[in-house]
């Protein structure tokens, strides 16, 4: 079964700008605080704004610069210095490998790694190394209210959303079960 078309054109290099409120419910379940963050996949910086206002600070980059941003290949590059946290919207065709690279970078630091995907993104039998088979793996915190990526033109009738999402979050200092939980 495929999944529903949006009705709209797929953004080049999937530069789907998190609306604010996303980053925001993502907060109240963060199990300690963050000192660094690094956004990865930043655009126009809206997440790492959000992120800015709850952690100790912020790094951004991008597949290409930004006025916020340097130019990098997250799936090619170092952790930053004094980043404990990795959070981000990856692009979704590359989604598995930002987690598996993100995950490598924060074990040694026992650092914390958030991803913003579709909700049954831990479905598929091919991840199950990210999720059930990963000790790091500590919280879903399923939105229960759509995402809306793309504003209507003025005095146009927008498109209903078509997707759930959800933000992943892995925590190698987390023991136990993962928790499941919801946000807006």
């Amino acid at each position: 079964m495929s999944q529903r078309d949006s009705g709209y054109a797929r953004k080049e290099r999937d530069l789907y700008e998190t609306p604010e409120w996303v980053t925001v419910a993502l907060r109240p379940h963060m199990s300690r605080p963050i000192a660094k963050a690094w956004e990865p996949a930043c655009g126009s910086g809206k997440m790492s704004r959000v992120l800015a206002s709850w952690c100790g600070g912020v790094v951004s980059s991008d597949i290409e610069p930004t006025p916020l941003s340097f130019e990098a290949n997250f799936l090619g590059s170092a952790l930053h210095e004094g980043v404990d946290a990795i959070i981000t919207n990856p692009p979704y065709d590359l989604a598995t490998e930002f987690i598996e690279h993100a995950l490598r970078l924060t074990e040694p630091a026992a650092g914390v790694v958030a991803m913003l995907l579709r909700t049954d993104f831990d479905h598929a039998k091919g991840r199950a190394h990210l999720f059930g088979c990963c000790p790091a793996f500590a919280k879903k915190v399923v939105l229960t209210k759509r995402i809306v990526w793309f504003e209507p033109e003025p005095g146009e009738k927008g498109k209903s959303p078509s997707f759930n999402h959800a933000w992943f979050v892995w925590d190698w200092r987390h023991e136990g079960a993962p928790a499941l939980a919801y946000g807006p």
